[in-house]
């Protein structure tokens, strides 16, 4: 997953997630195994200004996320319904940072005589 160009990967394969499925995602991993809440969701997806059916909106954008994840509530293998409270990650998350730049050629004027 790649939280700052918006994408994410399973098994190397782009899967489209709408926008809020991607944050419901980030909000989960960044308190791995920890249970975010429903009311924490809806600050972040709806801030504190606006009117919406949050539940309904909530579920859906998770049961969308378990559908790009292939994940389900019954059996979950990503993300745990913790009853009444909200959601937790339970996979195991290991954090990939990029490969480091390639230093620059040296130019004409750099190199030794």
């Amino acid at each position: 997953m790649s939280p700052s160009r918006g994408q994410l990967r399973k098994h190397g394969v782009l899967i489209k997630l709408p926008e809020q499925s991607f944050t419901i995602l980030v909000a989960l991993l960044e308190s791995h195994e920890f249970t975010v809440s429903r009311e924490e969701l809806r600050k972040r997806l709806w801030g504190d200004n606006t009117n919406v059916d949050f539940d309904h909106g909530l579920n859906a954008a998770v049961n969308r996320l378990r559908e790009a994840l292939g994940d389900t509530p019954v059996e979950p293998k990503f993300i745990e319904t913790v009853p009444r409270r909200g959601y937790r990650f339970i996979a195991a998350v290991e954090k990939v940072c990029p490969p480091a730049p390639l230093p620059a050629p040296a130019t004409e004027s750099a190199r030794p005589n």
